[in-house]
């Protein structure tokens, strides 16, 4: 399985839009530190799946190599908003799993062109997408949200995002798959006193704590998380990082850690 961030931010992206926080800047100046809409693709056996599809570049990274398939975490407009360009594009129907989610997003299920929807999946109820087994978990949001349980016959990979913390069923389901990378939404600092739909740093910090894996990636990243990393600079265990836009896991031991 080959995995990579295509972004790595949340709705309001680094920088962000009228903001004059430290990370911003920094970001303004050095775009190799900007965090794009919330997202991630997989190439298995020759084949490229999407996690989600909130980058307003999508249909010209489609072109370059068209997706097998569209794995959507929910319906917020920053995690599907790629969709609305790319749907009348050319050539084969591209399928897009998804929770089931009655109202969608806006006007995609009525006006789909060349998407294929297929029905709600449910979760812990794994699909084969040829040697790509996903096993869709629940999440904690404010709308129907799925985490994608990846297997390729060689690393299993928990992506899991957006949530604040783990439904009871998602986490016992999870120490028992025992997966090797788990990356999992750290969208706020640890300052931040009123979580809702967002884990903090340290909520997701205790979360792997619990699942103890041998690797594991935040991210959904808000610009005042960066703002706190450059103030104080997080103890994360040896295990853990950030993620940054572009970083492969190939790359665990390349980049330098926030």
């Amino acid at each position: 399985m080959e995995f990579r961030f295509a972004g790595t931010g949340d709705s309001a992206q680094v920088p962000r839009f009228g903001c004059d926080c430290a990370a911003c800047n920094r970001a303004r100046v050095f775009t190799s530190l900007q965090r794009g809409p919330c997202a991630a693709e997989i190439h298995v056996d020759g084949k490229r799946y999407l996690l989600d599809a909130g980058r307003m570049d999508l249909a010209h990274s489609c072109e370059i190599e068209r997706p097998a398939a569209f794995l959507i975490t929910h319906y917020h407009a920053d995690h599907v908003q790629g969709l609305f360009h790319l749907r009348w594009g050319g050539g084969e129907p591209i399928p897009v799993y998804g929770p089931k989610d009655a109202h969608g997003c806006a006007d995609l299920y009525r006006n789909s062109g060349v998407l294929d929807f297929q029905p709600g999946l449910k979760p812990f109820k794994p699909i084969k997408l040829e040697s790509l087994t996903v096993t869709p978990v629940a999440l904690n949001h404010s709308r129907p949200t799925l985490g994608y349980c990846l297997d390729d016959g060689g690393t299993r990979l928990a992506y899991l995002t957006d949530t604040l913390g783990l439904p009871m069923e998602t986490e016992r389901f999870l120490r028992a798959w025992e997966p090797d990378v788990v990356v999992l939404d750290a969208c706020h600092p640890a300052s931040y006193a009123t979580p809702r739909n967002h884990n903090t740093i340290t909520q997701a910090l205790d979360i792997i704590t619990r699942l103890d894996p041998p690797r594991a990636y935040f991210t959904h990243i808000g610009h005042d998380l960066d703002a706190e990393c450059l103030d104080e600079p997080p103890v994360l265990p040896p295990n853990v990082r950030i993620a940054r836009d572009g970083e492969t896991l190939e790359d665990w031991g390349r980049m330098p850690a926030m």
